[in-house]
């Protein structure tokens, strides 16, 4: 190869070489790829579906952000939407790291029958989608375990309310219907009861005693919406017992935290409450409970505040 061809011949490798770097740099982190601390894509995630004893059908989103690290929102709008029909479904516009069960649930009507449903979500250049499917390969048991404990009986979702004498969440009810509403001021730390009950039951395929049994009841508190920034004291507060504590022994609690908001505005606050089958149910439809609160800011400025 002379000179001249070798020149040519190098050009070519560095052009081929710069095109494909700059579609590396400029392509999204597909679904496939690892998890990165930060910049990466979120999937919304179609859990499932049970049926009601009036008709009506209830189904459950989830989503799982290859995120490591950085939490992200993303408003409601084109870019977080249902379609067709309203596009607001109860959704979260901020979506903690990782892989988050179960997180949001929406009734549909006894006649929805074959009609289409779509989360639509696009962050970090990836369009995702996820689809209502209400075939029998979808449905859920999440008001009670499919596997009998050793006691022979079935593990039911824990329970919690911001309020002892409130509204009780038990087992998914994160949805538009199901809020507790409270108000706030900027800069403010406001006061965060949550009192939570449970069966202490489990069932873990060989049903083999616990040796060293966690928590009966765990907590999740994070930022579901909002336009500013929320401090949560203590995002997993510990639930401290008032009776039980053991597998097999009825359950009761209370956990307290603070959360502080930066700027006014509507915000919500989502909870899930694990049982002893811990996150997501491990990998099973129960059993675990969410619930959320809204909370009307108010105030001018803005409030320092660290963390989400």
């Amino acid at each position: 190869m002379n000179a001249k061809r070798f020149t040519q011949f190098c050009a070519g490798v560095a052009v081929v070489a710069g095109v494909a770097i700059l579609s590396a740099e400029q392509s999204p982190l597909l679904p496939s790829a690892p998890q990165k601390q930060f910049g990466g894509t979120i999937a919304p995630v179609y859990e499932g579906w049970w049926a009601n004893a009036d008709g009506t059908r209830t189904v459950l989103f989830g989503y799982y952000s290859r995120n490591t690290v950085e939490e992200v929102d993303v408003p409601l709008g084109p870019n977080n939407h249902f379609e067709p029909g309203e596009a607001d479904r109860g959704q979260p516009t901020h979506f903690l790291a990782s892989r988050q069960f179960g997180m949001f649930t929406m009734t549909l009507p006894k006649d929805f029958g074959t009609q289409k449903l779509v989360w639509v979500l696009n962050h970090a250049g990836y369009n995702a989608t996820a689809h209502v499917n209400l075939s029998p390969d979808f449905v859920l048991s999440a008001a009670k375990s499919v596997e009998e404990s050793p006691d022979r009986t079935f593990n039911l979702p824990p329970a919690f309310s911001f309020d002892p004498a409130g509204l009780k969440f038990t087992m998914p009810m994160a949805s538009t219907t199901n809020i507790v509403s409270r108000t706030a001021s900027v800069g403010t730390p406001m006061a965060l009861d949550i009192y939570a009950q449970d069966d202490a039951r489990y069932s873990t395929g060989t049903n083999a005693p616990m040796r060293n049994p966690p928590p009966a009841v765990t907590l999740v508190v994070s930022k579901y919406r909002g336009p500013g920034r929320v401090t949560i004291a203590d995002k997993r507060p510990v639930v401290k017992p008032s009776k039980g504590g053991k597998p097999f022994e009825a359950f009761e609690g209370r956990a307290t935290t603070t959360v502080t908001f930066s700027e006014p505005g509507e915000y919500w606050l989502h909870v899930t409450a694990n049982d002893y089958s811990g996150h997501g149910g491990a990998g099973a439809g129960c059993c675990w409970t969410t619930g959320v609160m809204k909370v009307s800011v108010s105030g001018s400025g803005t409030a320092r505040t660290t963390g989400e």
